[in-house]
């Protein structure tokens, strides 16, 4: 990092909070700080609700994602045009005609004062955790590569994040993010563009998804039915659907971006842009992160991304094993370059197949290398992370990015993880205030006490995401640690809120001890994998109707 990184950095983070504390001072009611005044515009709907989702977890992970297993992981947004449609038939007419300031107000007047509660309270502890995690994404990745304190990092995200959160509510949670979406869209297209020219002069860009493509990296769709494939067309067009169902739809943090609409058209083509966009975003980072991994075909690369894990494995006793396993993997690097030169030139198949092996042996290397970590790692008591997906697109900008534009990708990170832990922080305030303290705790109170109470609330929730950032471990992959999250919970809620909508029948006392079972069978399920975590939200959805239906009728044929 040198003096103009630092200024890029700094210059653009303390410009989107001055901005959006300033724009968004002095709200005195209700209406205007947790539904904005009701003023957004459609384009400002859809990228915040963009902003939202695309937290620095996409834009670490993800490249990372598509560097090691390819493009595949797209099939998983598949899900969301469909979802962006029936939200816009069903829920947001639903949800403006009520006047509702959260999702879950209307459950009330569906059920019954606990089931509102009872979802609320779903909705706080899997939001919860996922506000500290989008905090900890970021901040675990800068510290291990840059060497910057792990602790003072999450205190600094959280406290930017706070400031204008608490000052301007949702208003100035929807104004930061679009100029966060504009900062993080034009440092993505400037990292693309680069890696694009940073290849040998004989390599064009359908050269190198040629090479992608001999190397298995542009293989999106999968039509298979095999349960052990994490991502396939199928997952994504039916898991992916009721997620983003339940996502967009009930997860108040999406919900108060789109509430806060001048209108039902300005809500709904808010979310029709946002569905259009969605898909081809998430390929373009994936995209990104395919052409590091071309990249790197022609530049040599760490056999493990993570510094922190080298770090360990050197000072222990595996020092010279590893060493070894870096001498096998500069042999298959200058062997995979001659191989991908013969392809370039010549085109024929058994270069293609020359080159998988290739990889493969590549793959297994850094296979034994994370082996060889976890031991390190056992030996020296030091606990550190050996799956390095969330490395590869970080130590890209590092070591290849010409100096201020470190700076500024540096800044896409953060304003990615400033802008959807705002959202969620705004959110999760707006639901303990509305939905648990008013209407539990305090019901004839002032507009302004709850605007006070609901900033207290902002507070609150910003120190327990700092919190949980500062104790929570790195899972396999970030980008699926939020997503399995969102999984064990998602289904229930959603399956709450389609009873809600169509089926009359079932009333509040089934609904309320059908979501409590329904959420102890999907734990267990996520605990002993019964499934891939995508079909846990078809599984909780279906499960929670189902059973509300059963105790209904038990209820109807007792009384």
């Amino acid at each position: 990092m040198q003096t103009l990184d630092w200024i890029v950095l700094i210059s653009t983070l303390v410009t989107i909070v001055g901005y959006g504390t300033w724009k968004t001072r002095g709200s005195k009611n209700v209406q205007d700080y947790v539904r904005g005044g009701n003023e957004s515009k459609w384009w400002t709907i859809g990228l915040s609700v963009m902003a939202t989702q695309a937290s620095a977890i996409t834009f670490l992970s993800t490249p990372g994602q598509a560097f090691h297993d390819g493009m595949g992981f797209v099939q998983f947004y598949f899900g969301v045009p469909i979802a962006m449609v029936i939200i816009c038939m069903v829920f947001i007419p639903l949800y403006h005609r009520l006047k509702v300031y959260t999702a879950y107000e209307f459950l009330e007047n569906r059920f019954d004062l606990k089931t509102r509660s009872l979802t609320a309270i779903l909705f706080l502890i899997q939001r919860g955790l996922a506000a500290g995690i989008t905090i900890y994404a970021p901040a675990i990745i800068l510290s291990a590569v840059l060497g910057w304190n792990l602790t003072y990092l999450n205190i600094i995200i959280g406290i930017l994040v706070i400031i204008y959160t608490v000052s301007g509510g949702t208003k100035a949670v929807s104004m930061t993010q679009k100029h966060q979406m504009a900062v993080i869209f034009t440092g993505m297209f400037i990292a693309f563009f680069l890696i694009i020219s940073y290849l040998p002069a004989d390599i064009t860009f359908t050269k190198a998804l040629e090479i992608a493509g001999a190397s298995g990296k542009m293989d999106v769709l999968d039509f298979s039915f095999n349960l052990e494939n994490r991502y396939t067309i199928w997952s994504g067009l039916i898991g992916g659907t009721f997620l983003a169902l339940s996502y967009f739809g009930t997860d108040q943090s999406q919900v108060q971006r789109y509430l806060s609409g001048k209108s039902v058209k300005e809500m709904q083509m808010g979310l029709i842009f946002n569905g259009l966009l969605k898909v081809p975003m998430q390929f373009f980072i994936l995209l990104v992160g395919v052409m590091v991994f071309v990249f790197y075909q022609f530049n040599t690369s760490p056999i493990n991304f993570n510094p922190a894990a080298e770090k360990v494995i050197l000072n222990s006793s595996y020092a010279e094993e590893y060493k070894d396993i870096q001498d096998e993997q500069a042999i298959i690097f200058n062997e995979k370059q001659a191989i991908i030169k013969d392809f370039v030139a010549t085109g024929e198949n058994s270069y293609a197949e020359a080159i998988a092996l290739a990889n493969e042996a590549d793959k297994e290397n850094r296979e034994a290398a994370k082996q060889l970590i976890k031991k390190a790692s056992t030996e020296t008591l030091v606990s550190v992370e050996t799956n390095d997906k969330d490395y590869v697109f970080i130590h890209f900008i590092l070591n290849n990015l010409p100096r201020g534009l470190i700076g500024l990708l540096l800044a896409v990170i953060l304003s990615a993880a400033m802008s959807s832990t705002a959202s969620e922080l705004n959110a999760l305030a707006s639901t303990t205030a509305l939905d648990l303290y008013k209407r539990n705790y305090a019901r004839k109170e002032t507009e302004e006490h709850y605007v006070k109470a609901t900033k207290w609330f902002t507070l609150g929730w910003g120190i327990l995401a700092i919190i949980i950032a500062c104790v929570a471990y790195l899972a396999d992959n970030l980008i699926q640690l939020v997503n399995i999250i969102g999984s064990i919970f998602y289904g229930n809620v959603l399956g709450i809120f389609l009873l809600a909508f169509f089926f009359k029948y079932v009333r509040g006392n089934a609904v309320f001890v059908a979501a409590l079972i329904t959420q102890i069978i999907v734990i267990i399920g996520w605990w002993f994998d019964w499934m891939p975590y995508l079909w846990l939200n078809l599984f909780g959805c279906i499960l929670v109707i189902l059973i509300a239906f059963m105790l209904q009728k038990l209820n109807s044929k007792s009384s």
